[in-house]
């Protein structure tokens, strides 16, 4: 079987595929808890042949279906979960909440994991044809805000892999051939006394006053910290409703963010310090729970130019008039748009596709692929991929699904979900997943080179897990 012939499954089950993304996006549930889209994928590639193990790192949302046998072991990356509070109506152009509050698809994982599935029919036909190998598809939970690919990491599910491909949903078409940045995430609690406000002030110890000061706290170390690193935080109890009784119990959640992991272990400790300092002051007592970290991407070249390869030969997807009619009405709903593809395309070197590729500015949806970038840049933004590519090379693409300038999170990349563009965009990724895999089979050297360069950036070191044994994955909203 030749790779256009495999890679034609993808078009042949078009229309299955859409459904499983369209029921995906109807049933969005968020991190640990996406019973309904790791239950559906596992079913499907099940019927299609795939052995699929559930359960595995003891995450019950977490699979892995594997097809074929022996050398080389070819991993593809699917994610399904949605983010609270981003329900929306689908391609309706003002926010409208399906249910309000409800979660939503504001990432695009019904497309991410679906493409993913789409990308292992196409490799599973190639090895049905005559070719040796094994691919295993990663069915990977809670990548917002769960570091579900870190917990499946330590536990040693990626461990025996030989690469990982992977995609995302975007408004543009490009390799992505940088880093981010790697995080922590760390609750801090503080116990305090309960007392009446006014009659006896001086019994009570506000934990809440504790949390208040770890915030202003935190306000002076912005000052003293690298400006690529970054600190969040959410109060997740304010001890109260009542501001005649003194807090008792309150409680904040950070998330600290750095390009290199050690930075952001720094950063933690920091933190750490200033919550213990909060807690001196208050005369509250402080409990820090350690809720999950991710690492820093690894950059891969040797895949990155090779799906870049196949990207180039087989182009971004075809969008017709009705695509960019939608599209250019989600744009006029954006106050402000994303400037990711002009950022992407300044630095390119050649002047001549410079201007050519900035006359599509403007475009309502990002019709061109993207060269590789000459140089390594750090997107602000965190992934659990990270992990997986400290434990084998792993390289990702980016894929239009959403009109040009949707900003990440926002209602209107849900909106468009389940729009003819999103379908389009979702298929050719799979068809360049597919593409790149089947190369990766067929080549030994790829391989080998892929390991070569991943044991360079890591001087050869083992892959060391952010997240301490004895932390478990927070299954509970």
């Amino acid at each position: 079987m030749t790779k256009s012939e495999a890679i034609a499954a993808v078009s042949r089950e078009q229309t299955r595929l859409i459904q499983l993304s369209d029921a995906i996006w109807d049933h969005p549930q968020v991190k640990y808890q996406e019973t309904f889209a790791a239950g559906l994928l596992s079913d499907f590639l099940r019927e299609e042949g795939f052995t699929v193990e559930t359960g595995v790192a003891g995450i019950p949302t977490a699979f892995c279906a594997s097809y074929g046998s022996g050398a080389p072991v070819i991993g593809l990356l699917a994610e399904y979960d949605a983010l609270e509070g981003m329900s929306q109506a689908a391609e309706a152009t003002t926010r409208q909440p399906v249910v309000k509050g409800a979660p939503g698809h504001g990432c695009g994982h019904n497309l991410l994991g679906v493409g993913a599935v789409g990308a292992a029919l196409a490799v599973r036909d190639y090895l049905k044809g005559g070719a040796k190998g094994t691919l295993k598809l990663f069915g990977c939970p809670a990548e917002e805000g769960g570091s579900g690919k870190t917990f499946m990491a330590r536990e040693g599910v990626f461990d025996g892999t030989d690469i990982a491909l992977t995609w995302h949903p975007g408004d543009t078409n490009d390799v992505a051939c940088g880093s981010n940045l790697a995080n922590c995430q760390v609750l801090y609690r503080f116990h305090g006394k309960a007392a009446h406000a006014a009659i006896c002030p001086e019994l009570g110890r506000s934990a809440l006053d504790a949390v208040e000061l770890l915030n202003v706290g935190v306000q002076f170390l912005r000052e003293h910290m690298p400006s690529d690193c970054r600190v969040h935080y959410a109060i997740t109890n304010a001890g109260g409703a009542s501001p005649n009784v003194v807090q008792a119990e309150a409680e904040v959640m950070y998330l600290m963010r750095a390009p290199q992991l050690t930075q952001a272990r720094s950063l933690n400790q920091r933190v750490d310090d200033i919550a213990r300092g909060a807690a001196l002051m208050t005369g509250t007592t402080l409990e820090i729970q350690f809720i999950k970290a991710v690492s820093n991407v690894l950059p891969n070249k040797v895949l990155g130019k090779q799906l870049q390869k196949n990207f180039d030969e087989l182009g971004a997807a075809q969008y017709d008039d009705a695509d960019r009619a939608l599209a250019a009405a989600m744009r006029d709903t954006m106050d402000q748009k994303d400037d990711y593809y002009t950022m992407l395309v300044n630095d390119i070197e050649d002047d001549a596709l410079r201007e050519a590729l900035l006359a599509h500015a403007n475009d309502p949806i990002y019709e061109e692929v993207l060269p590789y970038a000459s140089r390594e840049t750090s997107s602000m933004a965190s992934s659990d991929v990270g992990d997986v590519s400290w434990v084998c090379p792993t390289a990702q693409i980016s894929a239009a699904t959403m009109p040009a300038g949707t900003g990440m999170h926002s209602w209107q990349e849900v909106a468009v979900g389940k729009s003819s563009m999103a379908h389009k965009g979702m298929l050719q990724a799979a068809r360049i997943l597919a593409a790149t895999a089947i190369d990766a089979l067929d080549d030994p050297d790829l391989i080998a080179r892929a390991k070569a360069e991943k044991e360079r950036r890591t001087g050869g070191q083992p892959y060391i897990c952010p997240i301490p044994a004895g932390v478990a994955p927070q299954m509970q909203g």
